[in-house]
Order: C-alpha cells, then structure tokens, then sequence
C-alpha cells in the first residue's frame, strides 16, 4: 500500500485570473500531473493546490480505473484547496479551518489584520484498505513565500520583510496548532491500534518549530533511541517519516538553488513500524528533477507538471 503527498502547483481550470491561459496548456498539465500518478500508483493521494474541484475531477478522469476524489470547502483567498485522489470511496470525517479553543487570532499584517481562521481546511477522510481502516488529513499551512501589501513579491525594506515573515510564521504556528488539534480528534488517543495519518505541505523543514508541533510527545523520533521503546506517549504520538527517505532524494522543492523537504507524511504508532520505504519522486527512479522557485509565484503560472516532487510511504 503506496500513501502520498503532492502539491499540484495551481491547478485551475483555464479562464480564471489564476489558471492557464488556454486548454491545451491545461491539458498539458494535466497530462504531466497523471503520468506521474500513474506511476506512483497510490491508495490514497492528498493534495494541495486545487484551484477548482472539477480541475481534479478532470484529473482524475485521465487515470487508469475508477478514482474519487475530496475536496476541502474551505479555500484561501486565491481560491485554492485541500483534498484526495482515492482508489475507494473516501468518507469525509472533518472539514475544518476553525482554530481551537484558547488560540486566539493572529496579526497578519502591518494594518493590524488579524485571521481568525487557518488560510485552507484541514480535510480528513476514512477509507478502507486490504488491512482496515485508514483515516488521512490532508493540510497546505501558510507559506513562506511572503505577499506584501498591494500584492508585491518584494519589500520596500529589510524591516517590512522582517515584519512580513513574522507574521507568516505566527499564522503557520497556529495552523499547525490547528492541524495538532485535529490530529488529536483522529487519534483518540489510540495510536497503538488506530491507523492514522497526517500529511501534506507543511511549508518548513523537518526541525522547524511548525513542523514539530505536529509530532505530539517529544522523545520517540525515528532514528533516536526512544523509538523502539514504548510509552505512554505512543498513544498520542505522531512520527514523520523523513528519516526514512534516503539522504540524497530528502527534498521535495526546491527555493532559489537550496533543496528543501517542506512535505510530510506523519503517521501513528500502529502505522508508523508496518512502513518498509519512503521517498521522493517515483520509487525506483533518480532523486527528483525539480525547478528551483523564486518569490515570485506566478512566474509559473503556465508551467506544466509542478514545483514539488510527490512524497510517499510504502506499508506492508
């Protein structure tokens, strides 16, 4: 059973302010993004960057054999989404972008703006596998790819980049924050026997504060001498499965030359021991040939395939 992760890089329907400028570019995309899910093969994909549900539906209908597809109905204010590619029926069991209790709203900019809300759903399904139940949420948290008033991709100054990835990172540390909280409701605390996962673009690299808010209990990370040694926290924990993919494939963008793995998978204790591999790109294939992004998105707005490489796990 092949799990993934995939940011689609703007997958809009051509027409709109944000798609492609005519059909065959679309269709172009299009075929890019399939082949490389043909070849992946996945029970169940989660994804980001969908611009328009029917866009995925598109998508799905130039697979081979019968796909569904989720999606999240809580877009950000570019209008994209969270959502599935599913082998199986997905049962949607949350939907959310609601902060919990006692996180209050973050500043977002230097008029005093607060967000109230994570910027995209959190979406959560269940679906049944040859071993059981499977139940996944699928997360896209604030970028660091920072948007200055007037909708710039550049600063007036070093202060106002300072103050602008400020507050990017408080609205990521409360979206991670969020994103625990659901994680939390999935688990039950009952990761010794419940198949979990958690995954997406997380936006940061494995060690960033964000990412470990994620994790749950510290002390029990793959590759420290707590992880075969059971504990209490095992019942909340979640492990990302970063130290399982090979050194040289451990990136799934890459920003201005510098190689990053900004997406995870993270999976429950009763999950996390039946993985045999984990990777980027395809299995089998060299470590992923990727475009190097600026801090200008939209220089990609035609661009065919995406600016991230597919991150995945295998489990027996």
């Amino acid at each position: 059973m092949l799990l993934g992760t995939w940011n689609l890089e703007n997958l809009f329907r051509p027409g709109g302010p944000s798609g492609p400028k005519d059909k065959a570019t679309y269709e172009t995309k299009l075929a890019s993004l399939a082949a490389v899910i043909t070849e992946l093969d996945p029970v169940l994909l989660g994804v980001q960057e969908i611009g328009d549900p029917a866009a995925l539906d598109d998508l799905a209908g130039m697979l081979d054999g019968e796909w569904h597809t989720a999606t999240s109905a809580h877009p950000d204010v570019r209008g994209i989404r969270v959502g599935f590619l599913s082998r199986t029926e997905p049962r949607v069991v949350a939907d959310t972008n609601t902060f919990p209790a006692h996180l209050r709203p973050v500043q977002s900019d230097d008029s005093g703006t607060e967000e109230p809300n994570a910027g995209r759903g959190f979406l959560a399904v269940e679906v049944t596998t040859a071993t059981g139940p499977l139940t996944v949420a699928v997360a896209h948290l604030k970028s660091k790819l920072l948007t200055y008033p007037g909708d710039r991709f550049f600063p007036h100054d070093e202060g106002e980049r300072a103050r602008y990835g400020a507050y990017a990172l408080y609205r990521r540390a409360a979206e991670a924050t969020t994103l625990r909280a659901l994680a939390d409701e999935l688990l039950a605390g009952e990761g010794r026997t419940r198949d979990v996962a958690v995954l997406g673009d997380m936006n940061d690299e494995v060690r960033a504060a964000t990412t470990q808010i994620l994790l749950g209990p510290p002390g029990s990370e793959i590759g420290t001498p707590g992880y075969d040694r059971a504990d209490q926290g095992d019942a909340v924990r979640l492990w990302d499965v970063a130290p399982l993919i090979p050194a040289d494939r451990r990136y799934s963008r890459i920003n201005s030359g510098r190689r990053e793995l900004i997406d995870h998978i993270l999976l429950s204790q009763h999950l996390v021991h039946r993985v045999t591999a984990a990777g980027t790109g395809l299995p089998g294939e060299s470590a992923p040939q990727l475009p190097s992004v600026g801090p200008d998105p939209a220089e990609r707005r035609e661009a065919p395939g995406s600016d991230h490489a597919p991150v995945w796990v295998r489990m027996d």
